[in-house]
């Protein structure tokens, strides 16, 4: 599956997409112009060949001579390739009778071979090129027939001059392996030249997002590269967006701030006033505790549009230092198991909510032990918190984790806590369950963030 993943997100990068489209250009062309031309070669080598039959075939019939209806023919001809023996050019002049094919005439080259029985008799006047197998050999044929007129008796006969194909297969298969050789090797340094063409035009996106991971990450706060013209408006929009985003995050949340203090001076008055009921005074704590739930939704940053990275690790640290000091009465043994690696993509103010809810929670609740575990993986990153207390009912679980629930509806030692996690979680798009601890045997909280 991991190896499925990496391949698909391989093939969903522009980079990939471009090195594959110009690897398939050159596998498709080059391949495509190699086969064309060694058509064409092979071509016109039988051309060239039929044309030297058709030649060697008006050399012969030059020398030809008919007397009282006998083929006269000299002992020796022009052409020494059909003075020699097996030279792999031979003639044959056969004449036709009642469908049987008679030898009259052969080349002294021809001696020792088997004259086939299928040879082609066009009409007079007509010629044919055909392919036959003499002696376990593949041979082409041009078949013409001539009639020659004695006497008023016509004396019919076809010639066929011969041509052994091992020459011409000989000299195709060293063409296609000389093509074939160089077209190897203009590929392999296309693709080589392709690659480092690509790898040096797509730099620039690699060094964008490099500086954008950084900025994730938490380790820039703006990108500072120069880029081609196609990118420098984009990094100019960018770094507007993350100046503009981070005055906004910063003016909204003075603004809360200055609301919750004006809410809660006036509450604060009423509260130390001493001829209120007890009833009164409950409502005028919900009161205040609402107008901190609220207050911190609003501060989340989890409906922003971009997040920066945030180390869960020294942050973790932190707060169990923290709650050890808080809780060193009860002895508790805090163990955290924290990749070093893991990013939180978020406010960092957000994550100290998340955490130090549940944390202080799991500590009110444990008789001695608690277990932090942070993982991170691609496409993912977890956090579990689990306490060996008495754990939380199943039909509390649920209660908790419906939106709109009230805060004074959970049982002790999870209060409000848990709402401003719930919130938090949900506006990052994060998944919190609550379940049954089997290694502690409290409650346990995991929160999940895809990445």
């Amino acid at each position: 599956m991991a190896l499925n993943t990496q391949i698909k997100g391989w093939f969903n990068s522009l980079q990939a997409r471009v090195m594959v489209s110009a690897l398939l250009m050159i596998l498709i062309i080059l391949p495509s112009i190699a086969i064309i031309l060694n058509n064409a070669f092979t071509e016109q080598v039988q051309s060239s060949i039929q044309n030297e039959l058709i030649a060697s075939s008006y050399s012969i019939l030059a020398l030809a001579e008919v007397d009282n209806q006998q083929l006269q023919m000299p002992e020796q001809l022009l052409n020494n390739q059909f003075n020699a023996s097996g030279s792999g050019l031979y003639a044959l002049m056969v004449k036709t009778d009642n469908t049987k094919q008679n030898t009259i005439w052969s080349s002294p080259s021809f001696i020792g071979l088997t004259s086939p029985n299928t040879l082609p008799t066009p009409a007079i006047g007509e010629s044919r090129f055909s392919k036959q197998v003499i002696d376990n050999k593949n041979h082409l044929v041009y078949s013409f027939t001539v009639s020659f007129i004695e006497q008023q008796q016509a004396f019919t006969i076809t010639l066929h001059i011969v041509k052994d194909q091992s020459g011409f297969a000989i000299m195709v298969a060293k063409f296609q392996q000389t093509l074939w050789t160089w077209l190897g090797s203009i590929m392999a340094v296309l693709l080589i030249l392709q690659f480092f063409l690509l790898k040096f035009t797509l730099r620039p996106l690699s060094k964008l997002q490099k500086e954008l991971k950084q900025i994730e990450q938490g380790n820039k706060h703006k990108i500072e590269h120069q880029y081609p013209l196609e990118l420098a408006r984009v990094s100019k929009q960018l770094n507007t967006l993350l100046t503009a985003q981070k005055n906004q995050r910063k003016r909204y949340r003075n603004a809360l701030s200055d609301l919750a203090h004006s809410l809660k001076n006036p509450l604060a008055v009423m509260q130390s006033q001493g001829n209120l009921t007890t009833s009164s005074l409950q409502q005028l704590s919900l009161m205040n505790k609402t107008i901190e739930h609220q207050l911190k939704r609003a501060q989340s940053g989890g409906e922003t549009a971009w997040h920066v990275g945030i180390k869960i690790e020294p942050i973790a640290k932190k707060l169990v230092n923290s709650l050890h000091k808080i809780y060193q009465q009860k002895d508790l043994v805090i163990n955290s198991v924290i990749d070093e690696k893991a990013i939180f993509n978020g406010e960092e103010s957000d994550l100290f909510e998340i955490l130090g809810n549940l944390l202080d929670n799991a500590c009110k609740a444990a008789n001695k032990a608690i277990n932090l575990h942070v993982t991170q993986s691609e496409t993912q990153l977890t956090l579990s918190i689990s306490d060996d207390g008495s754990g939380i009912s199943t039909a509390l679980q649920e209660n908790i984790l419906q939106r709109g629930t009230r805060a004074d509806t959970y049982q002790q030692g999870h209060g409000i806590g848990l709402a401003i996690v719930r919130d938090l979680v949900s506006s990052y798009q994060g998944n919190l369950t609550i379940d049954h601890s089997h290694e502690l045997g409290g409650a346990l909280f995991t929160i999940t963030f895809k990445r």
